[in-house]
């Protein structure tokens, strides 16, 4: 409980501090929204012009971008500052970190408030409310906790593959790169139905990097077309899943790849 208040008062002194500037604040979250406007402007296309994709109906496919969305966000407000890692390893700020009684995790998060969070959020959550008021599921009280364990896992999905970045970053700082090419290609290839693919592209954003089961089993689970994704149902249905057990391995690797961090000069 003490962490607990610990991690508040310093995440209500960041938000305070950036609530110093309102012009900055508000252009972030202004920021933090006007990112997502492809995927909006791809949401509106796909109403306005299809309907469906890959033999979904376009009320099916809207729920992918949304559910990737809402994960996305929460990844961003909760658990994001370990995108970008690299950098503060190249400086050496990372140093700082390791004489303070608190885990380095955990300081990595309580960086500072992601302001732009706020606007992704808001786009997710209206993205949603879109999705779900054009679906034509009966959002039973079973199928409504599956979708929030969805979002959920695949917050921490999201979180995990920026964590083995991060690990990565402790021994090879260049490797911070690769979170870059890692964002890439969830907002490409993130908001839509991974059988409109090659195969052996599908296999990749699945059994290479499970990007699939941040959006697209989940919403395949939900609307019906869990047989239909070239997995097994079985492992489809278990998203929620996978992203709890995939944080903790990542966790675990974080802590091993720490413990030998030996500086940015060796």
């Amino acid at each position: 409980m003490d962490a607990v208040r610990i991690m508040w008062r310093i995440t209500r002194l960041n938000f305070r501090a950036q609530l110093e500037y309102r012009a900055e604040f508000l252009m972030n979250i202004a920021i933090g929204a006007i990112w997502q406007v492809s995927v909006v402007v791809f949401a509106t296309v796909l109403l306005a012009r299809f309907t469906g994709m890959g033999g979904w109906d376009s009320s099916d496919v809207l729920l992918i971008p949304a559910t990737r969305m809402l994960a996305h966000g929460l990844f961003v407000l909760f658990l994001g500052r370990v995108h970008g890692l690299g950098r503060s390893i190249q400086e050496g700020r990372i140093e700082a970190y390791l004489l303070r009684p608190m885990p380095v995790y955990r300081q990595i998060q309580l960086q500072f408030f992601p302001t732009n969070a706020i606007g992704d959020l808001t786009v997710a959550v209206g993205l949603m409310a879109g999705a779900l008021s054009r679906s034509h599921l009966q959002w039973t009280a079973g199928r409504t906790a599956y979708l929030v364990a969805a979002v959920l896992g695949g917050m921490l999905l999201e979180a995990a593959l920026f964590t083995v970045v991060a690990a990565a970053s402790l021994r090879f700082p260049a490797a911070d790169y690769w979170g870059n090419w890692l964002e890439e290609l969830l907002g490409t290839f993130g908001s839509y139905p991974l059988n409109v693919l090659p195969r052996a592209v599908g296999g990749f954003l699945t059994y290479g990097l499970p990007l699939a089961f941040v959006a697209y089993f989940p919403a395949a689970v939900l609307t019906g077309h869990g047989h239909d994704t070239g997995a097994p149902y079985w492992l489809a249905a278990l998203s929620p899943a996978l992203g709890v057990l995939a944080y903790l391995a990542a966790r675990l690797l974080w802590r091993r790849s720490l413990a030998h961090y030996t500086g940015v000069g060796g």
